[in-house]
């Protein structure tokens, strides 16, 4: 096999996560359409990844946090987002790069993104898929209810064990 000195890989890594990007940015703006809402798997250690030390020690490896009924500030820029969410009725502010998104996935249209997310583990804790975990946040009405459920996702646990270097096309493919 030829060497790739284009980067294909990287490129089209860059290319999707454009598309989540985009995505969020019109959410942030306008709200979410429809039935849409977005289940996003992070890696919490990944570099520029702000979250609560509660947050990090209950979740040392990765999480997934669910964006539909109750969230708040959700803003993007073009390197991550940030969004406030409520853990067990205690107000979180989270701050995400781009680049700790390990997967994005809007189960209303069966929609899936899966991001290859550079670490500075050793290659043995690299190849070790984590259990992923999941927090509901849910758009904030405008009174202060506040309401997170853990619960776990089929599809984030296929992800992971996929491994870091599949980017799911089949969205994109016709049925």
């Amino acid at each position: 096999m030829a060497d790739d000195h284009i980067r294909y890989d990287i490129l089209a890594q860059e290319a999707l996560r454009g598309v989540m990007r985009k995505v969020l940015a019109e959410v942030a703006r306008t709200g979410l359409p429809g039935n849409h809402h977005f289940f996003i798997t992070f890696l919490t250690g990944a570099p520029g990844v702000r979250v609560s030390s509660r947050l990090r020690e209950r979740y040392p490896e990765q999480m997934t946090i669910v964006i539909q009924f109750q969230y708040w500030d959700l803003k993007v820029t073009d390197t991550g987002f940030e969004v406030g969410l409520s853990f067990s009725d205690v107000p979180e502010k989270l701050e995400i790069p781009f680049s700790a998104v390990r997967g994005f996935y809007d189960p209303s249209v069966n929609f899936e993104l899966e991001f290859d997310v550079k670490t500075e583990t050793s290659e043995d804790e690299a190849t070790q898929p984590s259990e992923p975990l999941a927090i509901v946040a849910e758009k904030k009405p405008e009174t202060k209810k506040k309401a997170a459920e853990a619960e776990k996702k089929p599809a984030a646990a296929d992800a992971a064990a996929k491994g870091a270097d599949v980017v799911s096309l089949d969205a994109f493919r016709k049925k």
